[in-house]
């Protein structure tokens, strides 16, 4: 939604600036111009990149006009299933996971159903439970999963320097619509000076056009790729804080006061938050 509302703002500027100038609105519909920005910038976007990588770019790209997952809710619910794992291998052993591994859709309570619609982070939480269950050592697990979420953090991120690079090239694109103006407006030679000046100004509308795209819409979109992207590596280190002390048999009160200190501020629940969630949980 902020994001509707950002490309709101820099829309409404930009049209009450250019009007409130003088400017004629109609001038800027260059349909033409518009073509040649962003048929070039895709055409190398689909060179420079596989076709599997600039599927995942446009959805994560379209994935930022929905509202951020990862919310004080999702590390909520991250907390409670720890805390119910280890509360669970305390009473009936590492052995009594075994089935909610296999089906961890079975058992709600635990892995809710944000948890389960995230299949990477279900699959790492699955897949070490597993390892912890089969009695690795634990710096061996801390090392396995550090090596998994670099794997990951790599991969999530180069979808973001897709998208970015599209918008570092997209000035570019429109300096080259703009001179393939200018062109055209030498042809037009000996015309009358009102043809000449139309020519010109619709050429520099492809300059203008490509900044903007890249400033004003590419680029930003780019960023809060970057940043989801970050969020989403700050709530793997929770997830792997909390497998850390399933394997190392930490009571289930410091599991969660441990992943509760793993959280951001602006996202993390306060002590008395999360104590009264727990005991709620209990009772």
């Amino acid at each position: 939604m902020l994001v509707i509302i950002g490309y709101v703002v820099v829309c409404a500027s930009l049209i009450g600036g250019y009007t409130g100038g003088g400017g004629h609105l109609g001038i800027l519909f260059q349909p033409f111009e518009y073509i040649i920005i962003v048929g070039a910038a895709v055409g190398a976007l689909v060179v420079a990149n596989p076709l599997s990588l600039v599927k995942e770019a446009v959805a994560k790209a379209t994935a930022t006009l929905k509202p951020e997952p990862y919310n004080r809710e999702f590390y909520l619910d991250l907390i409670m299933c720890f805390y119910m794992l280890t509360n669970k291998t305390r009473k009936e052993g590492l052995l009594s996971l075994e089935e909610l591994i296999e089906n961890p859709d079975s058992n709600p309570t635990i892995f809710t159903e944000k948890i389960v619609h995230d299949h990477h982070l279900l699959g790492f939480v699955c897949d070490n439970l597993r390892l912890i269950v089969t009695g690795i050592e634990v710096h061996q697990l801390e090392e396995l999963m550090d090596q998994t979420m670099d794997t990951h953090h790599e991969d999530s991120h180069k979808p973001v320097g897709v998208i970015q690079t599209m918008a570092d090239g997209l000035p570019a694109f429109g300096i080259v619509a703009a001179v393939m103006g200018v062109v055209h407006t030498m042809e037009l030679v000996g015309a009358p000076p009102s043809v000449m000046g139309k020519a010109i100004a619709a050429a520099l509308v492809g300059t203008f056009v490509g900044i903007l795209l890249a400033y004003g819409f590419v680029g930003p979109v780019g960023a809060l790729m970057a940043t989801r992207s970050e969020m989403e590596a700050n709530l793997y280190k929770c997830a792997q804080k909390g497998l850390l002390c399933t394997a190392k048999g930490v009571s289930p009160m410091m599991t969660a006061e441990y992943m509760r200190a793993m959280i951001s501020s602006d996202k993390r629940p306060s002590f008395k938050e999360l104590d009264d969630l727990l005991r709620t949980s209990k009772g």
